[in-house]
C-alpha cells in the first residue's frame, strides 16, 4: 500500500514541475511592424438629386447602342442600297448628257447606208458647180447607144442630151431603170454632153451612163454626182474610118 502512494505521488511532483518549466519559457511572437499606415481615399461625392446645384437634378438616361451604326460590328456590302457610285469613268460624255446619245450617229450612219441601198436617199456631198470631162473616145462604129438612170433615190432628175450642138433629149427624167437613145457620129470629132436641167428634190442631180457602140460592144460607164443646174457632163468622140482603125489595130 505505501508502494502504490509513492508512485502516486511521484507522477503527481513530475507532472506539476514539467508545467512549471515549460511555462516560464514560453514567449509570444509580436505581430510585424509598417512604416506607414496606408492613406484612405475618400469616396467621390455623388451629386444628390435633392441638391439644387445638380443639374437639373435627373439621373442621365442611357442610350441603347445601334450595332447597324457601328462599322466595327457590320461590314456594309458593296450592293448596299443608297451607295455613292464610282466618279471615275473613261467615258467623254458630258455629266448631264443623254447616255443615248453616243448611239445617235451609228444609228443616222446605218440609216442612211439602208436608205441609199434602197434607191430612197442620195450622198450628203458639195454641189458640184463646174462641168466635168469623160476624155476623149475613139471609135470606127457609125453610132453609140446611151443608157442613162438615176442611180439614188428618185428624187426629180432631168436631163438634157446634146450631140454636136443639136438636142437629142430635150427633158428625159430619170427613173430607176434604164433608159437608152441612139446618137449617131460623124467622122471626126463629136462633141457630146448631158446637162442637168434642175436639182433634185433630195440633191443635186445624180446619175449614171453607159455606153455601147453599134456591134453592143461596151464602151465606157460611169455616173454623175450632185450636179448643179447647168452642169454639163463632157465626152469627146473621135469618129476615124473603118479602113484606119483596122490599120491601127
Amino acid at each position: 500500500m505505501k508502494h502504490i502512494l509513492f508512485v502516486i505521488l511521484f507522477f503527481t511532483v513530475a507532472s506539476v514541475s514539467a508545467q512549471t518549466e515549460f511555462s516560464t519559457k514560453f514567449k509570444s511572437i509580436p505581430a510585424p511592424k509598417f512604416g506607414a499606415k496606408p492613406k484612405k481615399i475618400p469616396a467621390p461625392d455623388m451629386p444628390s438629386l435633392d441638391d439644387p446645384a445638380a443639374p437639373n437634378g435627373e439621373i442621365p438616361s442611357i442610350k441603347t447602342p445601334n450595332v447597324y451604326d457601328n462599322t466595327k460590328l457590320t461590314t456594309k456590302s458593296k450592293f448596299q442600297v443608297g451607295e455613292e457610285k464610282s466618279k471615275f469613268s473613261m467615258s467623254t460624255e458630258k455629266q448631264f448628257a443623254n447616255p443615248g446619245d453616243r448611239y445617235v450617229d451609228k444609228m443616222e450612219k446605218d440609216l442612211d447606208k439602208a436608205l441609199k441601198d434602197a434607191g430612197l436617199k442620195e450622198d450628203q456631198q458639195p454641189l458640184v458647180m463646174t462641168d466635168i470631162s469623160y476624155g476623149d473616145i475613139r471609135t470606127s462604129s457609125s453610132w453609140f447607144l446611151i443608157k442613162c438612170r438615176d442611180y439614188g433615190a428618185i428624187d426629180g432628175d432631168l436631163i438634157k442630151a446634146v450631140l454636136n450642138q443639136d438636142v437629142i433629149r430635150e427633158r428625159m427624167l430619170l427613173r430607176s431603170d434604164y433608159q437608152e437613145f441612139k446618137i449617131y457620129l460623124k467622122d471626126g470629132i463629136n462633141t457630146f454632153e448631158l446637162i442637168a436641167l434642175n436639182k433634185g428634190e433630195l440633191g443635186g442631180n445624180t446619175g449614171e451612163f453607159q455606153i455601147y457602140d453599134a456591134e453592143g460592144k461596151f464602151i465606157l460607164s460611169d455616173l454623175w454626182q450632185n450636179l448643179n443646174t447647168g452642169v454639163q457632163a463632157k465626152f469627146v468622140i473621135i469618129k476615124e474610118d473603118e479602113k484606119v482603125g483596122k490599120k491601127s489595130k
